[in-house]
């Protein structure tokens, strides 16, 4: 979990009368994980926050998902999901392309130029990658600056709008859970701390730091929310005052940025497996990265990972800096994403195993998902796919 944090004006005993310069009584909201069993936040607010003036659909767009049938390998080639200046209107939120899919999470990808509509996602918790440029997202809780390289993690229901900055494209990997994500558990102390063996630490891990105290009336809120037999559904709410009216917060709930930049990375003699590049987990998904590090050492070590069937896993690496030393040959590259499911064997290309050895470093930069139940392709995947990519290991595909 994240640390404590406390944050502008509040009480000095939670649950008590808490009131302003002219003795106006403040609105506490307490913001928990699993009922009152898990982390929270109480908020402070000047108004009430449930106080809504109106409701009506929000019809979510392209949330449909297709099979991965027949079962193959897929390369999705990203950038070529926007033209020129397409990004330059389309915003973070009802601008995401669905690419991969099931029960537990959801994949999407956005480029965009436009200011977000304010919105929260009633399902489960956001871990959004920052692939480039530059943004502020304001939140219930305060601001953030996010730039190249950082996660952003929003926790279920908080609410919150993208404003990219400056004059290029924000492009923004999408990780949509059903549940809520934080650290791997092996990292953390059984009070919750990071442990030194973690790849990265609290330091690392930045929450906002004094609220926003924004003030309007009538503000529409688009809210992404279950449905029946998991479906999922959206509404629009018009708040009778502005959601970011909050004066201060304390607790372990919050919005905040991690940098791969900060990840650590973990090395050994001989290759070692996916796990150690672990920065996330989820139910039934984790989160990696692949950083630039040093490579295995021992004498007659082979750099790039062997060929390997995750039996239990489905497999999602999204390329996004540097040369992946194990996908050369194939047409990944930045922006690329690959799909490999379980029941089907898969590792290096052609050559790359032979070409890895001797080098002491490798100069990559990928996020990986592993999901426990198999996923279903987007309309944002069948839009990128690039069709010959299963058949780069053989050499040629299916006979005519």
């Amino acid at each position: 979990m994240p640390h404590y944090l406390s944050v502008g004006d509040v009480p000095p005993k939670r649950h008590t009368q808490h009131r302003d310069a002219g003795g106006r009584l403040r609105y506490e909201e307490l913001m928990g994980e699993e009922g009152f069993s898990s982390d929270s936040s109480l908020l402070y607010h000047r108004e009430i926050p449930s106080a809504i003036t109106d409701a009506r659909p929000w019809e979510v767009p392209g949330q449909g998902l297709t099979a991965n049938h027949p079962l193959k390998p897929r390369h999705l080639a990203l950038h070529s999901l926007w033209g020129d200046d397409d990004w330059r209107t389309t915003d973070a939120v009802t601008g995401r392309r669905l690419l991969l899919g099931n029960a537990d999470v959801r994949i999407s990808y956005a480029v965009t130029g436009a200011p977000s509509p304010y919105y929260r996602n009633g399902l489960g918790d956001e871990c959004v990658y920052v692939e480039s440029g530059t943004a502020r997202v304001e939140t219930v809780f305060g601001a953030l600056t996010v730039r190249a390289g950082d996660y952003v993690v929003l926790p279920r229901a908080t609410t919150h709008r993208w404003l990219p900055d400056g004059d290029l494209p924000l492009r923004l990997y999408c990780v949509e859970a059903n549940s809520h994500i934080g650290p791997a558990r092996r990292y953390l102390s059984r009070n919750g701390q990071l442990l030194e063996h973690a790849p990265f630490c609290e330091r690392d891990l930045h929450g906002p730091t004094e609220p926003l105290l924004a003030t309007g009336e009538d503000v529409d809120v688009l809210v992404k929310h279950r449905g029946p037999d998991g479906g999922i559904l959206g509404t629009v709410f018009t708040q009778a005052t502005h959601p970011f009216d909050v004066v201060g917060w304390d607790g372990c709930l919050y919005p905040y940025t991690f940098s791969v930049h900060d990840f650590e990375p973990l090395t050994g003699r001989v290759h070692q497996p996916p796990p150690v590049h672990q920065v996330f987990e989820a139910e039934n998904f984790v989160v990696c990265n692949f950083v630039p590090r040093k490579v295995d050492y021992h004498p007659l070590a082979v750099p790039v990972p062997y060929y390997h069937s995750n039996v239990d896993s489905d497999e999602v690496m999204f390329y996004c800096g540097g040369d992946y030393e194990a996908r050369k040959g194939s047409g990944i590259g930045q922006g690329s994403v690959s799909l490999h499911p379980g029941g089907h064997a898969h590792g290096p290309q052609p050559g790359a195993y032979e070409r890895s050895i001797g080098a002491d470093h490798f100069d990559e930069l990928a996020v990986m998902v592993d999901t426990f139940r198999p996923l279903a392709l987007g309309e944002g995947a069948l839009a990128a796919e690039d069709p010959g990519y299963a058949w780069t290991w053989a050499g040629r595909g299916p006979a005519a």
